[in-house]
């Protein structure tokens, strides 16, 4: 059970990646490689702050901001000097990983003594019950520290989702989903696509610097490799969301993110449990991703082919 709640933990995390991914690659998109670097970014900045004991709050929303620089600056390369889109990224990723072991120092910094929201979020817990033992869950023992943990990250998560779904339904979240739409029409309109395409990539990688913060501050240090394959990782999470959800409609799409980062974890520990050697699980995420990718446009060309054999 305790696999569990991890799994469970370490997926609503997540799932601020894969709701960056989403703003970048669905809304915009824009294939954005920067996320493998800003992840990292927001793990190492926060370490780096709370090792010299700045508060855990302002050391992730430090986080974020160092994110949101990220994401404006491959916006800015991509839109200010005509770079392609998928290189703009790979500019920026690159950059970071020398910027993080600078901010670090060394390629790895330990949090096991510091004052974290993973630490505090267990103080409360054990407050709120009176007692750090053990609680029954589903007639299995879970420490009351890990299911402090587990609720703390579903509230902060939840309140991200309504804050990004009523951010969507302003002005400037209207014209940031147009622009990505139809950047003709919004144009003709007089909003500046490029603007746009700069705000929602500096939003993307908030978020994705901000979900590292928090992994960083859970698991108790900040690594100078942790962002490999985690662009990935956050389209197989949107994939398995929006098969969840089924529909385009924006809420649901931001649940349905949520939802499917939290269920590729749960699958990721089940393999893990299962005897799945660790050192292939970026490749198999690999192939679901291609697979989720190119069987639906098999299945759409095979059907077109029915069709037109019918006819």
């Amino acid at each position: 059970m305790t696999l569990l709640v991890g799994a469970l933990t370490i997926g609503l995390i997540l799932s601020l990646l894969a709701l960056g991914v989403f703003i970048s690659f669905r809304i915009f998109e824009f294939p954005d490689i920067t996320a493998d670097g800003s992840i990292t970014l927001g793990a190492a900045l926060a370490a780096a702050l709370l090792v010299q004991q700045v508060h855990p709050v302002t050391a992730s929303v430090a986080a974020f901001a160092a994110g949101a620089i990220a994401g404006a600056m491959t916006g800015i390369i991509n839109t200010r000097f005509g770079i392609n889109r998928l290189l703009s990224g790979i500019l920026v990723m690159t950059a970071l990983y020398s910027i993080n072991l600078h901010i670090m120092g060394k390629s790895n910094v330990p949090l096991l003594s510091e004052r974290t929201l993973a630490t505090m979020v267990e103080r409360a817990g054990v407050a709120l019950t009176g007692s750090s033992a053990d609680v029954l869950i589903a007639g299995w023992s879970v420490p009351v520290r890990d299911v402090s943990v587990l609720a703390g990250a579903f509230v902060f998560v939840l309140v991200i989702a309504v804050a990004l779904f009523a951010f969507f339904r302003t002005h400037l979240g209207m014209a940031m989903q147009a622009a990505g739409d139809n950047a003709q029409m919004i144009r003709a309109l007089g909003v500046n696509v490029d603007t746009m395409v700069v705000v929602g990539l500096a939003l993307s990688n908030g978020l994705v610097a901000l979900s590292g913060a928090l992994l960083a501050q859970y698991q108790g240090f900040a690594d100078v490799q942790m962002g490999i394959g985690m662009v990935v990782w956050g389209l197989a999470s949107i994939i398995i969301g929006e098969a969840l959800v089924g529909v385009r409609q924006l809420g649901l799409l931001i649940a349905g993110g949520i939802l499917g980062s939290v269920l590729f974890r749960l699958l990721v520990a089940i393999a893990l449990r299962g005897g799945l050697d660790p050192n292939d699980l970026k490749l198999v995420t690999a192939i679901f991703v291609f697979a989720a990718l190119v069987l639906p446009q098999m299945a759409r060309h095979a059907a077109s082919l029915r069709q037109k054999r019918a006819a």
